[in-house]
């Protein structure tokens, strides 16, 4: 067990939340501090390097003691929620589209991203689980699983933040007050994250995009979305999650029927 002594200034704090926790990482949020423990530091070393390199705002570190890294919680709300309508406006939509395109034409970060035949090897193994399991109906696999193939063509890959979920987005008002959890990171296609942003909203895509600012292929960016809820599902039920509460990855994939 590795000890870890937390600073003297959070000693006066009453309350921990405890925001995410699976056997992996936890997140705590401690006052205006969260502090995230991970079992594996490559990820906080791509975090802290990925956030001091990227040209949006993202919390402020404030420090690290392996495996905690504190971070400063940033002003305003998430954007959204999987699996929950969004309070956010239109214009904090299209704001978060803008903040990717900024991110996605900085220069490219070190670390290479996932190739065509690593993420078609990963998308053919958990289609196989899902299938032998009977996870979910075999029809839904196979149509999403070919509505995935619109992924696989060649891209001039970007500064990708890789795990750009709704939640990880903070907007006050219409503004994007910063992004969090940079572990995953790396050189990818930029289609990837305006999926990853809107999945389970579909309805603020015109928002994104008209943030975004540029034209873009729908049909690759509702293809992540396919590939990237049947790629997630097995991970979410072996962590104790639910990809079949309301909106979430299997009602994502039922949409594409």
């Amino acid at each position: 067990m590795t000890s870890v002594v937390i600073p003297a200034i959070m000693a006066d704090v009453e309350e921990v939340e405890v925001v995410v926790a699976h056997h992996e990482r936890a997140t705590l949020r401690v006052g205006d501090v969260f502090l995230k423990i991970d079992a594996d530091q490559t990820r906080t070393d791509v975090e802290v390097e990925a956030m001091a390199m990227a040209p949006i705002p993202t919390p402020e570190v404030l420090w690290r003691k392996p495996p905690v890294l504190a971070l400063a919680a940033l002003p305003g709300t998430a954007l959204g929620r999987l699996g929950e309508p969004s309070t956010a406006s239109s214009a904090a939509w299209a704001a978060a589209g803008a903040a990717t395109r900024v991110l996605h034409d900085a220069p490219l970060p070190p670390w290479p991203g996932r190739s065509l035949d690593e993420i078609a090897s990963r998308l053919d193994g958990e289609c196989a689980w899902l299938v032998t399991n009977g996870v979910l109906p075999t029809d839904l696999i196979t149509r999403n699983r070919r509505v995935a193939e619109a992924v696989f063509r060649s891209w001039t890959p970007v500064f990708t933040h890789g795990d750009l979920q709704v939640a990880h987005v903070f907007v006050d008002g219409d503004e994007v007050t910063g992004v969090v959890d940079w572990s995953e990171a790396s050189q990818g296609d930029a289609l990837f994250d305006l999926a990853s942003l809107t999945l389970g909203h579909e309805e603020h895509l015109g928002d994104v995009v008209a943030g975004y600012g540029t034209d873009v292929d729908l049909d690759v960016i509702r293809a992540w979305w396919s590939l990237r809820s049947l790629r997630a599902i097995r991970w979410l039920v072996e962590h104790g999650f639910d990809p079949t509460a309301p909106g979430c990855e299997v009602d994502v994939l039922r949409s594409r029927m």
